[in-house]
């Protein structure tokens, strides 16, 4: 009668056990998500960057035969010889040099900086397949749009454009076992820094029609969609303008601090001469005179 008890919890423990580990086996929803079969970029794999064709009179993008947009690629860099890419997960200072800014391209950059025409491109979401099923037509390629905000100022001759952009790139990780693992873009964004010091600043350029562009790149990748966060709370937090709890801290700590030291000066130092001063006759440094002799103002009494 005892023993049934305790067989029936042991077949229940050695259920739950089983359960258990089903339940471990079977593979998560993001785990299903990307088992997708689809393809995936790899640590370091170039990824190009397109740049929507327009009209150098108009602004206005051009199509093709079939009314889709016309895409074609950003101009070659000199450093390289080809036209800018990016590898992917690679975060690195680049420096791309336009050799010739030619006179529809001048033109072009009076659209952007005046954002009448944004310099609109896109990156390949996913690299392209390497398996063809035979009797389906290949899947269509997904592109991320990629906007560069150029900065700068037009004059009668010439402009002022700022060089220095900052890229960021947004990723989703398709595996976690390794540091440099696949994964697929999501989204990014490039943008000119301090566009207020495009005149005079170090990252700075007076072009005209003929000028190389010297164009330096600071690109940095996110492992999700996210923004960085630390501890669950957002990294940038401002400048100025905040009391945090660690401000209060260090400041309650120097209060103490400056007390004790204060105190123990006064204990150790101050408190002792005093002390001294009126048991040798005052609490004068020289005292109001020893035995009669001296009256505490470092001479004697005048005797006629």
């Amino acid at each position: 009668m005892l023993a049934l008890p305790v067989v029936g919890a042991a077949a229940l423990s050695s259920w739950a056990r089983v359960l258990v580990s089903a339940a471990s086996s079977w593979p998560s929803q993001s785990s299903l998500e990307h088992m997708d079969g689809l393809p995936s970029y790899h640590y370091a794999a170039p990824i190009q960057v397109e740049c929507m064709n327009r009209s150098a009179e108009t602004g206005e993008h051009i199509e093709l035969a079939n009314h889709e947009l016309q895409w074609i690629p950003f101009p070659d860099c000199k450093e390289s010889g080809k036209p800018l890419e990016f590898g992917y997960g690679i975060e690195a200072e680049l420096n791309c040099t336009i050799p010739v800014v030619s006179d529809p391209f001048f033109h072009l950059l009076e659209f952007y900086i005046h954002s009448d025409a944004p310099l609109s491109c896109r990156l390949a979401a996913r690299p392209p397949a390497h398996v063809e099923v035979v009797g389906e037509n290949p899947r269509a390629r997904e592109y991320i749009p990629l906007v560069f905000a150029v900065a700068g100022t037009l004059q009668l001759s010439h402009m002022h454009i700022s060089t220095h952009m900052n890229v960021l790139l947004h990723s989703t990780p398709k595996h976690h076992m390794r540091p440099h693992d696949s994964g697929v873009l999501d989204s990014a964004i490039a943008y000119s820094t301090s566009p207020l010091r495009h005149m005079d600043g170090s990252d700075t350029k007076r072009l005209i029609i003929g000028d190389p562009l010297p164009l330096t790149l600071s690109v940095r990748w996110f492992p999700t969609p996210a923004l960085p966060r630390t501890e669950g709370k957002v990294e940038w937090q401002g400048l100025g303008g905040h009391v945090y709890a660690s401000t209060v801290f260090y400041s309650l700590v120097s209060f103490i601090a400056g007390l004790l030291v204060a105190g123990l000066y006064t204990l150790g130092i101050v408190l002792p001469r005093r002390l001294r001063g009126r048991v040798m006759g005052g609490a004068t440094p020289l005292g109001y005179g020893l035995n009669g002799v001296g009256n505490g103002w470092g001479y004697s009494k005048r005797k006629d």
